[in-house]
């Protein structure tokens, strides 16, 4: 496919399943009271709640809204979007940059434009771009991920796997760092490293098969999104490790809630993508009106178990709102 073609696909994908908004829901263009979402990608239960959150914050500020997100966690698909969303310049945008370095020129056109940019989630290397960024403290999301697979564990000794999805991409590398930090604490853990899965779901099942064949002994698995989550039990079902080897993932998706519910993960590490988007609204619109901005916001993040999830259910994501 040209570049051409990609731009004008990524272009049109719309995320709109929160409030039934239409393709072109711009409001118009030079709207200051209009606020742009643009997600890392489309149909994402983490990114649909974030979405819930941001639409409820933006109509009770009496802001129109627009939500853009690609077909793909890639900034080749991000950054025409970026582009289209510059030449109608709106008072501010919402991005979840799906790279920290690529993603920087685009973004810096529209602040340059006078747009407010507000990053969700992911964020940019270059902090200087951005009015504000909000987003769970995911290192800290890491190290309960090891502090809560410790404990899974018990005292068995043996090996831990880290599967992340793509180089670059700031949550998940925080998440694996804040791993590697808490799971050295515990000797009876061996760390095998992080392996990189490109956010697809059959890499992550065949990194774990590879793995398992390479580490009999391995006992735990972090996967550090969605995607590498839904990948990895895949992974251990088709090996026959289902529990045996604990399975630790992050984010509670509809179908991570169900894997854990049955069993086929452990523990999820859970965000409050809802109060992302509520709170980057906030900090948007007073940025747009000359109020003051706060430049980071991290929000809460939980563990569940299968013991304790039905009370924690407040943090489920949504397929819609």
């Amino acid at each position: 496919m040209s570049a051409k073609t990609v731009a004008l696909v990524s272009a049109a994908v719309l995320l709109t399943a929160c409030g039934g908004g239409q393709i072109g829901d711009t409001g118009g263009s030079g709207d200051a009271k209009r606020v742009v979402l643009i997600p890392g990608v489309a149909a994402e239960p983490f990114y649909t709640s974030m979405e819930c959150g941001f639409r409820e914050a933006a109509s009770a500020a009496g802001y129109s809204v627009d939500v853009q997100a690609p077909a793909k966690f890639e900034s080749t698909l991000q950054t025409p979007i970026v582009t289209g969303v510059l030449a109608n310049k709106p008072g501010a945008v919402l991005i979840a940059p799906t790279d920290d370095k690529a993603m920087a020129g685009p973004i810096r056109r529209l602040a340059d434009a006078g747009i407010e940019v507000v990053e969700v989630d992911t964020r940019l290397e270059d902090t200087s771009i951005a009015a504000s960024s909000v987003s769970s403290d995911n290192r800290q999301g890491g190290r309960l991920a090891a502090e809560t697979l410790a404990r899974l564990v018990g005292d068995r000794t043996g090996s831990v796997l880290v599967l992340n999805t793509k180089a670059g991409t700031s949550t998940t590398d925080e998440r694996a760092a804040g791993f590697e930090e808490e799971v050295g604490k515990h000797p009876n853990l061996r760390y095998v490293g992080q392996q990189y899965t490109d956010n697809e779901p059959d890499q992550a099942a065949s990194k774990v098969t590879a793995t398992l064949a390479a580490n009999p002994d391995l006992v735990g698995v972090f996967a550090t999104n969605l995607n590498t989550g839904e990948g990895a039990a895949t992974g251990l079902r088709n090996a026959g490790r289902t529990g045996s080897v604990n399975l630790v993932g992050f984010d509670a998706s509809p179908k991570q809630v169900a894997d854990l519910r049955a069993g086929a993960v452990q523990a999820l590490i859970a965000q409050d993508p809802a109060t992302i988007g509520r709170v980057g609204v906030e900090q948007a619109v007073a940025a747009v009106e000359g109020r003051e901005v706060r430049r980071e916001v991290e929000t809460d993040l939980v563990a569940l178990t299968r013991d304790d999830m039905e009370a924690k259910s407040e943090y489920f994501y949504k397929q819609e709102c």
